[in-house]
């Protein structure tokens, strides 16, 4: 069998990603810190870490040593070992099949095709959806239609898409949507809630 075939039986014999990799302590730091409300100044009094030495820790441009996350832990009012779970692999490859169990219950149609907690989100719809709701998320979003139709409202405009359409949406865009046809499959995409936006 060729060794880089995905569906071979080493699948099951890699480790979590975890184990192996270094890990984006920084990302988990800046979630916790806001929280709780808090400025790296807060931060920094509470943990006597410098402000720059904090902040060059959740941009990952510094790795704490125990210690240090220790104390930025307790100023987090949390432990090292939690920030450590809620940490991102440095670097990660996951493959989600179509058929893979999700947190979503059988029927709801809807399935996540990134798992875990990344800069990036991924979902696909199939049926009839009507999220009957507006959305407006701060960063950037991708619709493709894949199968099917549907219809978007975003900004006071109406937009038809079809089979191979595709809608971006930039960050701060209200908006709603519905599946129009019963084999409709969308796939959205968008950057995740707790990546700041960068202004033009």
């Amino acid at each position: 069998m060729d060794a880089m075939d995905a569906r071979g039986p080493k699948d099951q014999d890699q480790k979590d990603p975890k184990e192996t990799e270094p890990l984006r302590v920084g990302a988990a730091v800046r979630r916790r810190r806001r929280a709780l409300d808090l400025t790296l100044a807060a931060v920094a009094a509470r943990s006597g870490l410098s402000v720059p030495f904090l902040s060059q820790v959740e941009n990952e441009r510094a790795r704490p040593s125990k210690r240090s996350l220790q104390r930025v832990a307790d100023a987090l009012e949390t432990t090292a070992v939690q920030l450590l779970a809620a940490s991102d692999p440095a670097r990660t490859v996951d493959l989600v099949r179509a058929d893979d169990d999700t947190e979503f219950p059988p029927g709801t149609g809807v399935r996540p095709l990134i798992r875990g907690h990344h800069q990036l989100h991924a979902m696909e719809f199939t049926g009839e959806h009507d999220t009957g709701r507006e959305f407006q998320h701060p960063n950037d979003e991708l619709m493709y239609i894949a199968d099917g139709a549907a219809e978007v409202e975003a900004e006071g405009r109406a937009f038809r898409l079809e089979r191979g359409d595709s809608l971006f949406l930039s960050g701060g865009v209200r908006h709603r949507w519905r599946a129009t046809a019963p084999d409709t499959r969308i796939l959205v995409v968008a950057v995740a809630d707790h990546i700041e936006a960068k202004q033009a």
